[in-house]
């Protein structure tokens, strides 16, 4: 355990819980996805490049600072570390980001510019949600490699009156956070049953 860290090891022990469940379940094929919890006000736990995510230890996650600055010089963080320290910023609330590669979640944000979903028992799951008889709108943005420009159009929907709790990137996957990694596995469980819900809907009236 690092003294200056002292949840270090519980949060990857938590992150690698949720990264098994994941992987277990097809969501993270090979080195998909990327995975991230709050260690204090400046400093976040993250995946590392590269690393499969159904074969994580302890030694596959890096400490970055919230402007995607590694501590330790000679290792590199997820590509899309960017989209992580734009939700810890933004919220101070946020202590864990979890991005998964779904089937469903990969086709439905290829074939819309947002996910509406309606009458879902799990959407009480989602933040300030009390009955199903809402519509819930999942953003999707366009797979644009420039990271700091995603995390940007990412940042400025965020600051739009309708709050949202996840989002997708076309052909790319699903982000979603919590307060804590579990809250955030919650969440993501609950969308992606509700995205498969979605997908096979649609392939029984086209």
């Amino acid at each position: 355990m690092d003294p200056q860290f002292p949840k270090l090891n519980a949060l990857a022990d938590d992150l690698i819980a949720s990264c098994n469940l994941f992987h277990a379940r097809g969501w993270v094929p090979a080195t998909g996805g990327n995975f991230s919890a709050r260690l204090d006000d400046r400093h976040l736990l993250i995946t590392a490049s590269g690393v499969h995510k159904g074969e994580l230890t302890r030694a596959d996650f890096m400490i970055v600072d919230t402007d995607g600055q590694p501590l330790e010089s000679g290792r590199k963080s997820s590509y899309e570390t960017g989209l992580h320290t734009q939700l810890y910023r933004f919220a101070p609330d946020i202590g864990a980001v979890l991005h998964v590669h779904s089937v469903a979640n990969t086709v439905l944000s290829r074939q819309q510019k947002a996910i509406r979903l309606s009458g879902y028992e799990l959407l009480k799951i989602l933040p300030g949600i009390t009955e199903p008889a809402v519509t819930v709108e999942i953003p999707v943005f366009g797979n644009d490699q420039d990271i700091a420009q995603l995390a940007r159009q990412v940042d400025a929907r965020m600051r739009e009156p309708t709050s949202i709790p996840a989002y997708l990137i076309a052909g790319h996957g699903l982000y979603t956070w919590g307060r804590t990694v579990r809250e955030a596995r919650y969440r993501l469980e609950a969308l992606e049953f509700m995205f498969e819900c979605e997908l096979w809907s649609n392939r029984r009236n086209p």
